[in-house]
């Protein structure tokens, strides 16, 4: 099967995972989407992630996070940049997310960082998604 939107697969993996208390959730692997889960890492929303090569495109494993209470550290995952319409911002226009308590992954030419990466680096981009 084609797949148009790796990264909406992702996203929608992921939160369709954190509703169901899942640990784990597996993702078809693409460097971008190796490049999401790093900075989720980085960023402390997943626990880690390994790549799995079954010969073929290969697999991420996806290790969620969650508090002392059983709550997930996700609670909103959203897709802004889509294949139909991308959305770019320089390094000025940056979204914050909530006030600077989420993130929002951007794709540079640096590769693939967290808003507050791309201010400190000075560089804009496409804005992937937003975690919160």
């Amino acid at each position: 099967m084609s797949l148009s939107d790796p990264i909406a697969d992702m996203l929608t993996r992921i939160r369709n995972a954190v509703r169901i208390n899942k640990g784990q959730v597996n993702v078809k692997a693409s460097n971008i989407c190796e490049g999401i889960a790093a900075v989720l890492k980085q960023e402390g929303y997943i626990e880690d992630f390994d790549r799995i090569d079954d010969g073929r495109q290969g697999t991420l494993r996806i290790t969620l996070k969650y508090d002392q209470n059983g709550r997930p550290i996700i609670d909103k995952i959203r897709r802004t940049s889509k294949p139909g319409c991308r959305v770019y911002s320089p390094v000025d226009k940056l979204p914050r997310v909530l006030a600077g308590m989420g993130i929002a992954i951007i794709s540079t030419s640096k590769g693939v960082m967290s808003d507050r990466s791309c201010r400190q680096a000075n560089v804009g981009g496409e804005i992937l998604c937003t975690v919160s």
